[in-house]
């Protein structure tokens, strides 16, 4: 295995924890992780990387050991934007000058799409990893979206805490039944940390249970409808070459898609201006986790050329 090192970065006022793999003058890729996830869950592509790669990868705000600036001040929520806004300061604090290659996955694949339609010159390379956007809105939706928005600021969601890290790693496999036991043991360690109660000494070694690394505000209703005209005008100025990774028969897009048909839903790809698609059979929207050796592949092979 590829041991990562650990830094923070100062942005737009929160700490950033950022996972480093490989040689500081190696060719980089930048990787960011989907919803509910941590830089850690890209260990196995980075392991299967045959070339000479720097691999840089924040946990973004609210998730894995960045700060967590709701729970921090006792309330709110996160927005799209502020992951925007964080990647571009983190591309400024790593590589100031010139373009760079991006990968996503899921929520990680939206936001570098997004930056590389708002920041065209910055980007020579886009893979995205099962990221397809979100189901179009219609401005009618407003009212009862704000009001769930407000009903949740009131009764916060929360995560429930498991027993033990073993307990961790069954979450993780009943979510991806695909996923291999040894994998899931070593993502449990990077996807929790131990409950600490200040009565309990022993809570630092997992006594007092475990809880996921992930702001619960994170599951909250976004009161800002997802409007697709404007995001497709966006991924129009995308100057990279972009690469979409999907599961064969994908059961994300087909629950983002709903009532959509698939061929019509994926019509909004056709917004950027150099797009292509990649199938990954017997894979799941994990897809880094389930067929690593298959993704680190092309991703290689779209960045090298």
């Amino acid at each position: 295995m590829n041991l990562s090192r650990s830094e923070f970065v100062a942005v737009n006022g929160i700490r950033l924890h950022v996972r480093r793999w490989g040689a500081e003058d190696a060719p980089v890729l930048f990787m960011l992780h989907g919803w509910m996830d941590v830089a850690a869950s890209f260990q196995f592509v980075v392991d299967a990387l045959g070339g000479d790669w720097q691999i840089i990868a924040p946990d973004m705000r609210g998730f894995g050991l960045s700060d967590w600036p709701v729970a921090q001040q006792g309330g709110g929520s996160y927005w799209f934007h502020d992951y925007v806004a964080d990647l571009d300061a983190l591309l400024d604090h790593y590589a100031p000058q010139g373009e760079v290659n991006l990968v996503g996955h899921s929520l990680g694949a939206n936001v570098v799409c997004f930056y590389a339609g708002v920041r065209p010159e910055r980007v020579r390379r886009v893979v995205d990893l099962e990221g397809f956007g979100l189901p179009a809105t219609v401005p009618a939706q407003a009212p009862g979206r704000v009001r769930d928005w407000l009903d949740e600021m009131r009764t916060p969601p929360q995560l429930r805490p498991y027993a033990t890290l073993a307990e961790v790693a069954a979450r993780l496999t009943k979510t991806n039944p695909r996923l291999l036991p040894a994998r899931a043991r070593f993502l449990a360690q990077h996807w929790s940390k131990p409950v600490i109660n200040a009565n309990h000494a022993n809570d630092a070694k997992g006594e007092g249970g475990y809880i996921l690394l992930g702001d619960p505000a994170h599951k909250m209703v976004n009161p800002v409808l997802y409007r697709l005209e404007e995001m497709m005008a966006v991924w129009s100025c995308v100057r990279a070459k972009v690469l979409h990774v999907e599961a064969t028969n994908s059961e994300t897009l087909a629950r983002i898609a709903g009532k959509v048909p698939i061929d019509v839903f994926k019509k909004r790809f056709e917004a950027f201006p150099d797009w292509r698609e990649r199938l990954i059979a017997d894979a799941g929207h994990m897809v880094h986790h389930d067929q690593p050796e298959a993704v680190a592949r092309l991703i290689e092979a779209f960045c090298a050329g």
